[in-house]
Parts: structure tokens; sequence; C-alpha cells
């Protein structure tokens, strides 16, 4: 077998085989390679923070960089950060999709999740991954090497990351990142273009 183990998902059973295989890695703290709807990334289960700190150190990314968390519903999101009126228009618009929100934490997320006073939180629209964060909410960053290209395969994710347990093999990614949007401010702040547009953001919180 090639580099790391690579699951495929064709079909409703391979999801859930996948799906569960995955689970069971994250259980035991291990970083997983999984489908996003933009790009493949490398997950660690959010309330892990040395599972958290493994991931950073497989791709040698700088610690104090920031990292998304990838949810399965607005519930999940509301239980790390404050949803206003504007984070709650965005997400019924663009959720799930490809719009990462960056809102003030709750009280009660985990201190390790985010930079400083925020953490920007997604729901995903692909089956695979909406699975995979049923139980608990994921961080999740891109399947790359600091500053590196992503893959846009499993298998790429397989032999880029040989000593990951786990890959789960959505198909061909398209490669392009999600938008994240601040909506701390009044006025919504792109910190990071993708396929949602300002002018998208601005008429739906219409400021």
């Amino acid at each position: 077998m090639s580099p790391g183990r690579v699951v495929p998902v064709t079909n409703p059973e391979e999801l859930a085989e996948a799906a569960a295989a995955a689970l069971a890695a994250l259980r035991t703290g291990e970083p997983v390679g999984v489908p996003t709807d933009t790009v493949y990334g490398l997950a660690a289960g959010a309330g892990d923070a040395d599972a958290i700190q493994r991931l950073f150190e497989l791709k040698e990314r700088p610690a104090d960089r920031s990292i998304a968390v990838l949810v399965a519903d607005v519930a999940a999101a509301e239980t790390l950060v404050e949803f206003t009126p504007q984070a709650r228009r965005l997400a019924e618009r663009f959720w799930p999709g490809p719009l990462t929100i960056v809102a003030a934490r709750t009280a009660s997320a985990p201190p390790h999740l985010g930079k400083g006073s925020t953490i920007g939180v997604r729901l995903p629209g692909d089956d695979t991954m909406q699975a995979i964060a049923g139980p608990g909410p994921l961080a999740v960053t891109s399947a790359n090497l600091h500053g590196g290209p992503t893959p846009s395969t499993a298998q790429g994710v397989a032999e880029l990351f040989p000593t990951l347990r786990l890959v789960v093999d959505g198909g061909p990614r398209p490669g392009a990142s999600s938008t994240v949007v601040d909506v701390t401010a009044a006025t919504p702040v792109v910190l990071r273009e993708g396929p949602i547009s300002l002018d998208e953001i601005l008429a739906v919180v219409k400021v």
C-alpha cells in the first residue's frame, strides 16, 4: 500500500465506514487527512490541544497561527463563537459552503482555539466532512507543508504526509480556499478572498 491509509468514499456505505475510521483515529489524538469542500485538510479534534499541536508540527506551521474550526451545524458553531445577527444571516445564506466566519469566542470555547479573542468557524458543504464533524467540531488546516501547495487528491496528501494513519478520499478538490470574513466590527471585513465576494456578503448583511 502507498504511504498513508487512503479510504475511498464513493457511496453511502463507504462514507459511513470512512467516517467511523476517521473518528476512531481522531479519538486517539491522530491527525486525519480529510476532503473539505474547498481543499484537502488535516483535521484534529477541536477540543484536543495536544492533537492540534501535532497537526501544526506535521505541516511545520508556526504555532501562533490561527486555525479554522469546521462544524456540522450552526448549533455547534454557537458553542464556540458569539453569533451576531450579521453572522446568523451569513450562515443562513452561505452555509453549508465555502465561507469561514470569524467571530468573538464564547467563554466556554477551548483556549487553544483561534487567535486572541476570535475563532473562525465554517460549515462545509461536503457530505463526508459533515459526517466526520458530526460528533464534534474539528480543527482543520489545509493539507500542505506551511507555505507550500496543497495536493488536490487524497493520494497526494498521503504521499506528502506518509505518517498519517488515515486519509479519507473524497475525490479531487477544487483548490480554491474559502472566503474568510470577520464580523466582529459593524461592517464585515474580508480577511481572505475566495468564492464568495465582499459585495455578496454586504448584500446579505445590508450594511
